[in-house]
């Protein structure tokens, strides 16, 4: 018999069609026989009971918002009858659960580049970054004539980050800009990078140099295009000799436990969280069993499912820097 629902949790109220449901057409849930009252997408949620306004709306076993107006059973309840319980900063409490995974930890290895400050990067890319966006235009110019040059034989891509900041920024907003280009520059992916500057932009080439700390002088170059002839002849000269080292780099078997994953939303639907969400968090709870790290790099996805993170945090500091996270982000 064909599937056309699912109930993630015991204790949800709702359940998720697997495909295009009719009004008419009959559903058991739990013993239960539901005839629906209108036509449900394939995605969207049902309604396994009457709701009065205001009653939490239940799904992964977690509120993930209440009712706007009372709902009978049998419906379609989609966000125009459904409000978030997020409203402002929130009091969280920690009550930790444990959780054993069972994981065994193997003597797994990746293929990877070692940097010669020990970081590791799954990619070898020739990257071009900007001090300002004054020069967006000859980053582009000597990113596509390098790609035509070289065919990007040997490395990974060759890319520009074009961008609108380093210019008249001040305080924090300058600060934040500098760190960001900072850790695009450092990153062990970047297999070597030409940093592009004006030369009178706020963010100047030579306090930036300083900021950038301890980096390789032979991967990592500066062209401040007011100081030389022809930016593009000069940028191409500098770019030959950066790709032909990163051409040269080979990878190497690297213990996984080095190895860091950054998790990217693909656009959400109404089947991601039963799908791409739980692979991807037993692939995390795998990686995280074999000393690796798994990063969410989008906080707004994790409101409604904020406090199963916080309950699984090891230590109340860090329950407490989770709940900072969320809070300031609001």
């Amino acid at each position: 018999m064909e599937t056309k629902y699912l109930k993630i949790n015991p204790a949800d109220n709702v359940v998720v069609a697997i495909s295009d449901l009719k009004a008419g057409e009959t559903i058991t849930v739990d013993g239960h026989v539901i005839t629906l009252k209108e036509d449900v997408p394939a995605g969207h949620k049902v309604t396994l009971k009457d709701f009065a306004q205001g009653e939490n709306i239940i799904k992964y076993g977690y509120p993930i918002g209440h009712a706007l107006t009372a709902v009978e059973q049998g419906h379609w309840i989609n966000e125009n009858q459904i409000k978030t319980n997020l409203a402002g900063l929130l009091d969280y409490t920690y009550n930790p659960v444990s959780v054993d995974l069972n994981i065994p930890k193997k003597d797994l290895t990746f293929k990877g580049y070692r940097r010669k400050n020990g970081d590791v990067g799954i990619r070898n890319e020739v990257w071009i970054i900007p001090t300002v966006g004054c020069v967006n235009g000859i980053i582009g110019q000597l990113a596509e004539a390098l790609r035509r040059e070289t065919n990007g034989e040997g490395v990974d891509a060759i890319m520009a980050f074009p961008h609108n900041y380093g210019c008249s920024q001040l305080g924090d907003d300058h600060e934040n800009t500098k760190k960001i280009l900072r850790d695009m520059i450092l990153h062990p992916n970047a297999g070597a990078v030409l940093i592009v500057s004006l030369g009178c932009e706020n963010n100047q080439p030579d306090v930036f140099r300083e900021f950038l700390g301890d980096y390789d002088t032979d991967r990592v170059k500066f062209m401040v295009t007011q100081k030389v002839g022809d930016e593009f002849e000069e940028g191409m000269k500098i770019l030959r000799e950066l790709y032909a080292k990163a051409k040269a780099d080979v990878r190497e078997d690297v213990p996984l436990s080095e190895l860091r994953v950054g998790l990217k939303c693909g656009g959400s639907d109404g089947f991601s969280g039963i799908t791409a969400n739980p692979l991807l968090g037993m692939f995390s709870d795998f990686l995280i069993a074999q000393g690796g790290t798994s990063v969410l790099t989008e906080v707004p996805e994790m409101f409604g499912a904020e406090t199963i993170l916080m309950n699984r945090c090891r230590t109340k500091e860090l329950f407490e820097q989770t709940v900072h996270l969320i809070n300031d982000f609001k």
